[in-house]
């Protein structure tokens, strides 16, 4: 298992709302990254989601497109997030989808975590990289 750490920057645009009907509705955001470090990279996520302020509790899911190079292998590869806050505690699950990778990254398979302090935006990749 290898491991990569850097940051990323973040853009964020919001989309029309989710109607779930009955006057229940998510957010849609997309948000385009680029990630600095040894994941070397740019990014499209499309995310649904929903948050209650006055708990500080929600969830969302997505889906991103990675395209750059990843300590040295050049290709692409998709995330699926499926996290949720639960009292203003993360729970985070996001995933290498098998069988995304192109090129130099066919057979990546790992994990993603996310952090944010002070206003940065951290991540840490646990991979493998078959051959």
């Amino acid at each position: 298992m290898h491991q990569a750490k850097g940051t990323f920057d973040i853009k964020r645009s919001p989309e029309p709302a989710a109607d779930f009907g009955d006057g229940v509705h998510a957010m849609r955001v997309r948000f385009d990254k680029t990630f600095h470090g040894p994941l070397d990279a740019r990014s499209t996520v499309h995310m649904l989601g929903v948050m209650d302020p006055a708990t500080g509790s929600g969830g969302y899911v997505a889906l991103e497109r990675i395209v750059g190079t990843l300590d040295g292998h050049v290709g692409s590869f998709m995330l699926q997030h499926s996290s949720l806050m639960d009292h203003g505690a993360p729970l985070q699950s996001i995933k290498v989808i098998p069988g995304s990778g192109t090129d130099a990254l066919a057979g990546l398979r790992g994990t993603m975590t996310i952090d944010i302090v002070d206003g940065t935006h951290y991540y840490t990749l646990d991979y493998s990289l078959s051959a």
